[in-house]
């Protein structure tokens, strides 16, 4: 094994700092199944009703759920309970963010490019997942604010035509609530959605492993080679420095911000219902959504007996993060059926170097985000002193005119920062320097980049299109632009791909530079 550890142990990892955020998601993965397997051995996952006697003095003699009650026990009986407890929400909230980062930059550098497609996917089949393995743990005390959540749930599954009462039915064991729906939840939660989390992660590892890391133009990076600091003991000593930070990040959040405070919401009944309750930010865009969604239905045949479908309640349930789900599944292959590109990419992108991608990019935020800001509009009304109908038709109409607000700005920016780097190569950078040519005129003397920004820049390269309409010049269409959907291609290939802004300073056939010589530098 001499040959496989030497060989291994000293693979090169790149030393970018955007290559350490996915570790924020492993390390809080690694925090969750410890901190869950402590939680496991005191929370009891049913619904039978106990009444309680524990420490809580204000919930004493209050009946209540075994779960809830089991949760109350470890938040105040069992020692350092509170605080595992806390340790393991925050998390939670910490692992469903590091994915979301890490894709966000995979997504804006291109990494998910040929040959890491499959890699891709493994990413959003897991943010998805931990989606569900937060909707299922955020359920099981069984406290009001939880128990608000999963009602939500059940009228979504309601909301499916056909079979949404079977579905509600076979969830919860019978008429909502039921008495089935925690066990099995905690079932989901312990077993089989980690299991699957465990399994497609060490996948995701694997293949990046074997595919190599990719890395950011600069000097001495090419497609074939990985520059950076060996696994042994640079890389260790780094992710193992990074495991100990974030886990002591979490532990301080744990300690010093309270979160979830299940003990002042009381357990749960279906006839109850607080004000300004609030699900945890990654399910946010599902109340957003929930809130700005008219009130339409459709009555089938006619008449509401023979069937309704809940518009108000499907649309923004399935709409919003289906929207996202799939355009993240198909964006890699429909840039490259828009570019022609199949070739394998080991260097990313600068953001700004591909600007489609990037507004495409913001764009999506811009839409999830205005949901999350939606799901507190009573708060915001509350606070602010505004109308919460108002609120909901500012929203309704943000939904729409903030995306692509977003894209225009976004695309207008990129195209701005790659003048500003045409320009520092074609001019150098500000040296504060002024000097006094012969004639009288008074100049700054511009000074060559550093060799690493200059590396950088350079390493800039056309965003691939489709060969021209006539490539063989006799006339003859190319094969991908014959037909309707081939022209069309073409022309989404014109308007997604090629040079912008060249970097030799040249712009619309027009120099972008005047003045002294490019790159003048001083004694």
């Amino acid at each position: 094994m001499a040959g496989f550890f030497k060989r291994n142990l000293r693979k090169i990892f790149p030393d970018h700092w955007t290559f350490l955020l996915g570790e924020i998601a492993l390390y809080s993965f690694i925090i969750l199944l410890l901190t869950g397997t402590f939680l496991t051995f005191w929370f009891e996952p049913g619904m039978g009703h106990v009444v309680y006697d524990g420490s809580y003095a204000p919930l004493q003699g209050v009946e209540m759920s075994d779960a809830y009650a089991s949760a109350l026990r470890i938040s105040f009986d069992v020692r350092g309970g509170l605080l595992i407890r806390q340790i393991h929400h925050w998390a939670a909230l910490l692992f469903t963010a590091g994915l979301v980062v890490h894709m966000l930059r995979i997504f804006f550098t291109g990494a998910y490019r040929k040959p890491r497609e499959i890699n891709w996917l493994i990413g959003i089949a897991l943010f998805a997942l931990s989606l569900f393995e937060g909707l299922t743990g955020y359920s099981l005390p069984d406290d009001l604010l939880s128990g608000a959540g999963l009602r939500i749930t059940q009228g979504v599954l309601l909301s499916i035509p056909l079979i949404g009462t079977y579905l509600s039915f076979f969830l919860f064991g019978g008429e909502y609530p039921g008495e089935d729906v925690i066990p099995r939840f905690f079932a989901l939660h312990i077993l089989l959605i980690p299991g699957i989390l465990l399994a497609l992660i060490t996948a995701h590892l694997v293949l990046m492993w074997v595919q190599k890391h990719t890395q950011m133009p600069g000097k001495g990076r090419t497609e074939k080679n990985v520059v950076g600091a060996p696994l042994l003991p640079a890389f260790m000593a780094k992710s193992g420095a990074y495991l100990l930070f974030t886990t002591a990040v979490t532990a301080g959040l744990a300690t010093f911000t309270q979160i979830n405070p299940i003990w002042l919401f009381g357990p749960y009944t279906p006839a109850d219902i607080s004000a300004g309750s609030q699900p945890d930010w990654y399910m946010g865009f599902l109340e957003g959504s929930l809130r700005l969604m008219p009130s339409w239905e459709i009555n089938l045949f006619g008449t509401a007996h023979a069937g309704t479908v809940p518009l108000s309640v499907l649309i923004p349930a399935l709409l919003p993060l289906g929207l996202i789900i799939t355009g993240l599944v198909l964006f890699p292959f429909l840039e490259q059926w828009v570019t022609g590109d199949r070739r394998e990419h080991h260097i990313v992108d600068r953001p700004r170097n591909n600007p489609h991608r990037t507004a495409i990019g913001v764009t999506a935020i811009t839409f999830y985000g205005l949901l999350w800001l939606m799901g507190a509009n009573d708060v915001i009304a509350s606070n602010f002193h505004i109308s919460l109908n108002w609120t909901t038709y500012i929203g309704r109409v943000l939904i729409f005119v903030g995306p692509a607000l977003a894209y225009l700005i976004t695309y207008r920016m990129c195209l701005g920062l790659q003048r500003s780097d045409a320009a520092t190569i074609g001019h150098g950078v500000e040296s504060g320097v002024i000097k006094r040519l012969p004639h009288g005129e008074f100049v700054e003397i511009h000074a060559t980049p550093a060799e690493d920004i200059e590396a950088l820049m350079e390493g800039k390269k056309p965003v691939s299109m489709l060969p021209g309409s006539t490539e063989d010049g006799a006339g003859v269409l190319p094969e991908a632009a014959r037909g309707p959907l081939g022209r069309l291609r073409l022309k989404m290939s014109r308007a997604y791909g090629g040079e912008k802004i060249p970097l030799d300073g040249q712009h619309d056939g027009e120099h972008a530079r005047s003045g002294p010589p490019a790159k003048t530098s001083h004694d």
